[in-house]
Order: C-alpha cells, then structure tokens, then sequence
C-alpha cells in the first residue's frame, strides 16, 4: 500500500505540478521532482542521466545490470542550483558495453517510481567482432507547448502532444532535436530567468515525461530556443542562451575547441552525427555589407575536414535551416548563404565523401531533397517539423523546391525514424515518416552502395 501511495505522488507531480515554473526558492525537504528522469550521451562505457527539481535538492542515481539487482552501482550526487534552473546531470561510469541496466532516480535520499520503465544500455563493441547492431534514430523540430497568459492571442498556437507517445512507441534507441525545441516569448529571451522558466515548462510536459526517460536525447538549436525570431550571432544575450542550453541537454560537449556554442559530434554504432550551430556564429540575415556565413570559418572548416575522415557508412549532419532546398522562402542556407552553402556542397563532391544526410527542421512541414553530383554520389536533406507547433499546410503549393523528392512532403505535425541495417560493408537507411499518431505518412529507402 506504501508504495502504491508513493506512486500516487509521483504521478501527481509529475503531471499536476510540472507545468508550474521552479524558480521560486524553496527548502530542501520540500524540493520534488519537477521533469526527468531523461537520456542523454550513451557510449560504451559511460552514459548520461538528466533531471530536474523544483528547488534544491540532491539526486543520484542507482544502476544494476539488468536481471542483476544483488550489484548496484551509484553515480556521484549532484546539488542542483537556482542558476541552471535545478538541474543535474549523473554520470554511469561503471558500465559496460552492449549492456541493458535497470536504475533508480533518488531525490534527497528517497527512491522515485514512474509508470514506466527506467533502463539504459550502453554501446555495443561490435568493431572487429561483427556486424555493426541494427539501431533506430528518431528526429524532428518545432515542439511549442501553450502557455495562455504569455502566448500571443488568439487560437493556440501549439497542439496534439500525443505526438511525444507516438515518437516513445517506436522505441528509438536515440532521439536527434533538430532545434526550436523550445519557444522563448517575449518575456523569456532577454533575461536568465526568463528562458530557465520557458525550458522548465516545456520540458516539464506530462506527454513527454516517458520518451525523456525512454531513450537518448542530444539537440542542436534554432532561433527560438536561442534568441528572437530570425535571431544571429549578434544576439546579445547568446552567451546565456548556452549556459541554458547546456543546462537542458545531455550532449557529450558544447562548442569546438575554445569555441561556444551547440557543435558537437558522436557515433552510434558505425554511424556519425555532426550537430551543427547555425546561430551563434551566423551574420546578420538582410546585412548586405556583413561577413555572409551561417556557421562561422571554424566550424565550416571542422565539418569539411571531419567529413573528409569520416569513414562511415551515412554522414548524419544536423542543422537548424535546410540545407539542399533551392526555396528562397524562410531562412534557408540558399536563400540568405549560398556561397557559403555552395562551398559546402563543392567540397563535399571533390572529395567524393560519400552518403552524406543532413537532417533539418525549422519550416514547419516535412521534405527530402536529394540530389546526384558530379561524381555520382547523392547528397539527401531531410527536413523534419514540427512536432507541436502551427503547420505550415500550404507548403507544397506555396514553397518551391526543385530537389524536393517527389511524394516526399508532410504538411502536419509530424516525426521521422531513421533505421539503420545490413551488414557492415552494405548497410542501408530506411527513412519513415509519422503523423502525430504514429500513423506511417511516407517511406524511403537509401543504400550505402547506391549509385
């Protein structure tokens, strides 16, 4: 009866009380779980787990191989802080690959229950052992969750949650935002505790409580959780934009070398993922007389030469902006960067860098553009948006692609899965794409070896 009543409790936190913003100082013994537990980094020997208190509190977490409860392990505890918006981040570092483990999230001392599982597993050392695993990547962009005293009025701007469920139920072993994965408003972007407060809301959705602890998260941003609409480098509050950021996110690192921003790189399995900034460093979009760049000379370079070393199969690249489209609608790289876009893709055809997939989000409806270059390999872009936030419904008569993909359009809340199979030397990518719930939209299959 003890534990069916401490389940009560949770469950009601969980979804009366995480709407309601923890910025209001309050004891420790009163502190309670605001959102979380969620997945972040997973590598062979060490995984991430996030969470988040309505005050200050202590949280760690206790992890068993699975089926094996009498060995349990215990991350370092982390306080969390007003100042990162109570937040932790709990390092598993007494793992092992291509293991399944089963934990418990501790608050002050006291062990949390969810009505789902709580489990992780790390890697697979598959590399000169045998194939790569067969593994399943869910994206997307554009997750605005309505707030009626701060949203603009009028009819919600934000709706169908359930997507969060729909995306859970396919069971993605990991999970790429690919940005405006948060909606700063008026009263958020210009201050700390504005933004830490938009964060804490969305973040605290009940429908998302299951996918966060499901499976492992990493995120670039876009101009809303970053700044203003349209927002770029000369943001001047993009300093604590990051701090924000990091604070919400379980990526493996943030910025290149003595860099800020969101870049960042990781492999699963035998795929790469290079998580690109497309705000931090971008010039001013209608400055004719400014530096044309949407990601900066250094991280340009890093994405070519990194492409260049990469060996494998698919070369995953998540941006905030689409890439490919030849639309000049919206902030897309043709529209405001084309040298800077061109150049990309020249490079990317002399150095014969085979199957390179962006994955894009920001225009709020779903595309794959592709295209075959000179020296006979495709080069695809898979824009993904939005979850919850207004469709763009007129899309495939008011925005003009000529590498769109035929058939290949989505014009409502949507997500993609991204499946990777075969043998080590011939591997493919099946791309599907979602409706809201869960109902199959359209499909595409892409080989290594396609030519």
């Amino acid at each position: 009866m003890k534990h069916f009543l401490f389940f009560c409790c949770v469950l009601f936190s969980m979804q009366g009380f995480a709407q309601k913003p923890a910025i209001a100082i309050q004891t420790e013994s009163t502190a309670r779980l605001q959102s979380g537990p969620m997945l972040g980094y997973a590598d062979m020997k060490e995984v991430l787990i996030w969470a988040q208190s309505t005050a200050a509190a202590t949280f760690t977490v206790v992890y068993w191989e699975q089926g094996k409860p009498e060995k349990q392990f215990r991350t370092d505890p982390v306080l969390t802080e007003k100042s990162t918006g109570f937040t932790a981040k709990l390092i598993a570092d007494q793992v092992e690959p291509g293991t399944n483990y089963e934990y418990q999230l501790l608050l002050n001392g006291k062990a949390l229950v969810f009505p789902y599982p709580t489990t992780f597993k790390t890697q697979a050392l598959w590399q000169y052992r045998t194939d790569p695993p067969a593994f399943s990547v869910a994206t997307g962009s554009c997750a605005y969750v309505n707030e009626t005293q701060y949203d603009r009025p009028g009819k919600p701007y934000g709706s169908e949650y359930q997507i969060f469920n729909s995306i859970k139920d396919q069971k993605p072993d990991v999970m790429v935002w690919l940005g405006d994965n948060a909606y700063y408003r008026e009263p958020d972007w210009a201050t700390r505790t504005g933004m830490l407060y938009r964060y804490t809301h969305t973040r605290s959705l009940p429908e998302l409580q299951g996918l966060l602890a499901a499976t492992n998260h990493y995120a670039i941003w876009d101009d809303h959780d970053y700044g203003p609409n349209d927002s770029d480098g000369n943001w001047v509050h993009k300093e604590t934009a990051w701090d924000v950021f990091k604070a919400f996110w379980g990526n493996p690192t943030f910025g290149l070398n003595d860099q800020k921003g969101c870049t960042t790189w990781f492999q699963y399995n035998d795929i790469e993922f290079f998580l690109m900034d497309n705000r931090y460093f971008r010039s001013a979009n209608y400055c004719e007389n400014c530096p044309r760049t949407a990601l900066g000379s250094q991280q340009l370079e890093w994405l070519k030469a990194s492409l260049a070393n990469s060996r494998a199969p698919f070369k995953l690249v998540a941006i905030g902006g689409q890439v490919l489209t030849t639309s000049q609608n919206s902030e897309t790289y043709a529209h405001f960067f084309k040298a800077e876009r061109d150049s990309l893709l020249a490079f990317i055809e002399k150095e014969d860098i085979k199957n390179v997939v962006f994955l894009t989000g920001d225009r709020h409806f779903t595309e794959l553009s592709g295209y075959k270059n000179a020296k006979g390999n495709w080069v695809y872009d898979l824009t993904t948006s939005p979850f919850t936030a207004g469709p763009f419904t007129d899309a495939l008569t008011k925005d003009s692609n000529e590498l769109r993909l035929s058939e290949t359009i989505a014009a409502q809340h949507n997500f993609s899965m991204l499946r990777f199979s075969g043998p080590r030397l011939n591997r493919e990518l099946n791309i599907t794409v979602y409706d809201t719930n869960g109902k199959e939209i359209w499909t595409k299959k892409i080989l290594q070896n396609e030519r």
